[in-house]
């Protein structure tokens, strides 16, 4: 329709100024009024000889609306002012369009009658203060809420007046001024309810995510295909939310964004249609989307777009993670943060943000990540993941399928959810299970019930239905985990706590402090015991003080044994005790407990509960040791360190294609850490594979121990030793080792000590 318009034959007046540059965002902005029923008439002030004021009027012919059309112009500029309204009717005329509504007089003299009384569109073409306050004085109170007003001569440096009217203006009626720079000299205003007093009442704390990018639909089948203006025009439809947003998309969505949105309330995040393709999953998709075996599972499959089109998964499952990557870019400190689907209007009248504001009355229901849930019948398949297959996965038969067109929920349970959806996605791709992103969401409302809560809407699947409860007060807030079930926790008794101390009782105290504050249960529940390093024993009472206080058994040899000799004399002393499993600590290694914050490659830092689940994932899984952190203060788990330390031989067998070490320094082509699976238990996502030994915090089980320190020894072990065995040993399928993807601690020695001081053994 608005290409119609565009294009239509337009008959000019002689001399006729060329307007094409602006006369788009007029009549799109016109024709999404219209289809969104905004009541009121159309207006412009400075209508001249009507070259902007036929377009206004063919969308409104076009558009079958019985909206009128009011101009007003005081020709006083002319010559013969009658000429001039003449040439303007004869350009109606000529171009087959209905007369609009004409006053000749100054804005200041039109009287009140001669203005409808309703308006949803106004175009003031003034070029001066006086007649663009004028103007927004004879209108403004009749503006229908939602309405919007163009100024033509908007910040032209030769017209500044224009922009001081438009400030003074909104000063006195005590609104915000909204106004955006559409072009060099177009301005768009909003009329909204929200005046400044009773403003900070009305402003949600939730921020909206949302994008949208060309993936080519226009080629499918009927049923499938949508031409991407399509797209485009639904998202133009949520632009004007009142809130702040976060979109991502290429440079040219970048342009229409700015076209509806004020900067301030607006973070544009720059993401090609080719990220899509920079990540561990994007082969995988298409692997399960080219198999035959995949798409004849069920007969619409092989025409729908997740099977035609190369981008259509890697987008849709991707949502996620444009969430999280939102959560951590976020520089509006949003409270709530929750992805909206770029084409939501085409289902969700806007009007549900706009006019009804239901993202303020959804914060009141939000205390946990929240999915959207509809009931849907399968017997095969749910969106092409086979269905006994994906009851596997939820362990439960699953009757409830997860919209992804609208999820989200507080910004410090984001990055939570994220893990476990990353870990679940890998692991059913990895295994040749794909449906959509509903697909997993449907799991995880099943399976992490702990962390996840649900909204029940009709089994129709239309999200109308859940603004509208919202609208309405009668949204019910639901968890697939049922209250009155106690979930009892599984033994970890017979696990002790090792932490080597040198020197220092403040960093002991500081890392005994910040385990209360992650989770207390690291003091409350193991046998504790602190090797005593030190080489200054004026700091033995404060260590004695410490222990007695917080039950530590005190181990001492009386001599600094180092980091590698006294980590050999923990594994002897664990090996006699009756524990199962040890965590292992040095006193610089503390815990961030703050809820929400990630670490530089985007891994939570802080896991509910992490005590209790991280010894049930070495029980089940059968560990030799499973490492804590994935990123540390010296490196992280991306890479494999153990390559710069395993002899030449083993080198060359490994990385045939990557055998040398680099003369000096770091190797920026150092090889990548290779990793078998990603899995999650409680919430909590961990790697298995190739995951190198280093002296960071790790649980080590009662048989690894013997494995790693006892079964073969060293006279003076050293890291870098124990990281090459540890390697061979893992290739060879001796041991089995695993990292969790969290970054719960990092090193921090505050109380330094003289390099002569440091011994590794």
């Amino acid at each position: 329709m608005i290409e119609k318009i565009l294009n239509f034959n337009n008959i000019k007046i002689e001399n006729e100024i060329d307007y094409s540059e602006k006369i788009s965002y007029l009549i799109t902005n016109l024709y999404s009024l219209i289809q969104d029923n905004i009541e009121g008439d159309v207006v412009e002030f400075g209508c001249s000889i009507g070259s902007l004021s036929k377009y206004l009027m063919k969308t409104i012919v076009e558009s079958n609306s019985r909206k009128n059309l009011f101009v007003y112009d005081s020709f006083e500029n002319n010559i013969d002012t009658t000429k001039y309204e003449k040439i303007l009717i004869q350009n109606f005329k000529q171009n087959n369009l209905p007369i609009p509504i004409i006053h000749k007089d100054l804005f200041k003299n039109i009287p009140d009658y001669k203005i409808p009384d309703k308006i949803c569109f106004t175009l003031i073409n003034g070029d001066s203060y006086d007649s663009v306050y004028d103007s927004l004085n004879k209108i403004y109170d009749k503006m229908s809420n939602n309405g919007v007003i163009f100024f033509n001569n908007y910040q032209k440096d030769v017209l500044s007046d224009v922009g001081s009217a438009i400030d003074i203006f909104c000063i006195e009626k005590n609104i915000q001024n909204n106004t955006v720079k559409i072009t060099e000299e177009l301005g768009m205003f909003t009329k909204t309810e929200i005046t400044l007093n009773n403003q900070a009442d009305n402003i949600t704390e939730i921020t909206l995510v949302t994008g949208i990018w060309d993936i080519g639909r226009e080629g499918l089948t009927e049923g499938w295909s949508r031409n991407y203006n399509h797209y485009i025009e639904n998202f133009k439809r949520i632009l004007p939310i009142d809130c702040n947003m976060i979109i991502f998309g290429d440079k040219d969505l970048e342009e229409i964004v700015y076209q509806f949105r004020p900067k301030n309330k607006t973070q544009f995040i720059l993401r090609p249609t080719s990220w899509f393709k920079d990540n561990g999953y994007f082969e995988k998709i298409q692997k399960i989307r080219n198999n035959p075996e995949w798409k004849n599972q069920s007969g619409w499959l092989p025409e729908s777009t997740q099977a035609r089109l190369e981008y259509y998964n890697p987008l849709v499952m991707s949502k996620m993670f444009l969430l999280h990557d939102a959560k951590i870019l976020d520089r509006f400190d949003s409270k709530f943060l929750f992805w909206i689907d770029g084409g939501l209007s085409n289902t969700v009248h806007p009007g549900y943000f706009t006019h009804d504001n239901v993202l303020k009355k959804l914060e009141s229901k939000i205390d946990k990540f929240s999915f959207i849930c509809f009931p849907y019948k399968a017997e095969n398949e749910i969106h092409g993941f086979p269905y006994p297959k994906i009851n596997e996965y939820a362990k439960s038969d699953v009757g409830l399928v997860a919209r992804g067109g609208f999820f989200g929920g507080p910004k410090d349970s984001i990055s939570e959810v994220n893990s476990v959806y990353y870990s679940l996605l890998m692991d059913t791709l990895g295994n040749g299970y794909m449906g959509t992103e509903e697909s997993v969401f449907s799991v995880m409302v099943y399976k992490n019930s702990n962390i996840i809560n649900y909204f029940e809407i009709n089994s129709d699947g239309l999200l109308g239905t859940f603004f509208e409860s919202i609208k309405n007060d009668t949204l019910e807030v639901k968890t697939k985990l049922d209250p009155n079930v106690v979930i009892k926790e599984k033994s970890v008794e017979k696990t002790s706590l090792y932490v080597i101390g040198f020197n220092s009782p403040n960093q002991f105290s500081t890392l005994i402090q910040s385990m209360i504050e992650y989770d207390e249960n690291f003091i409350k529940k193991p046998k504790k015991y602190l090797l005593n390093n030190s080489t200054d024993r004026s700091t033995d009472e404060g260590y004695r003080e410490l222990c007695d206080a917080y039950n530590f058994e005190i181990l001492s040899t009386g001599e600094n044994l180092g980091i590698c000799g006294g980590r050999q004399y923990i594994a002897e002393h664990f090996d006699k005790t009756d524990s199962e499993y040890m965590f292992f600590f040095e006193d610089d290694m503390f815990f961030y407990p703050k809820r929400g914050e990630v670490c530089r490659n985007g891994f939570n830092r802080f896991i509910e509960g992490l005590y209790q689940k991280s010894i049930r994932i070495i029980q089940e899984e059968n560990f030799d040791f499973l490492k804590l952190n994935f990123s540390e203060f010296f490196g992280d788990n991306s890479i494999q360190w153990s390559w710069y330390n395993v002899p030449q031989i083993v080198r060359e067998e490994f990385w045939p294609n990557n055998p040398k070490l680099p003369q000096m320094g770091l190797d920026p082509n150092a090889p990548k850490a290779k990793y078998d699976s990603v899995k999650s238990i409680d919430g909590i996502p961990y790697v298995t594979g190739e995951v190198y030994y280093c002296n960071w915090p790790h649980i080590v089980s009662k048989d690894g121990n013997k494995k790693m320190f006892l079964d073969t020894t060293w006279g003076h072990p050293y890291e870098q030793t124990w990281m090459s065995f540890m390697f061979q040993e893992t290739k060879k399928g001796k041991l089995k080792p695993g990292l969790l993807l969290l970054t719960p601690t990092e090193h921090n020695r505050f109380e330094h000590y003289d390099r002569e001081l440091r011994k590794e053994s």
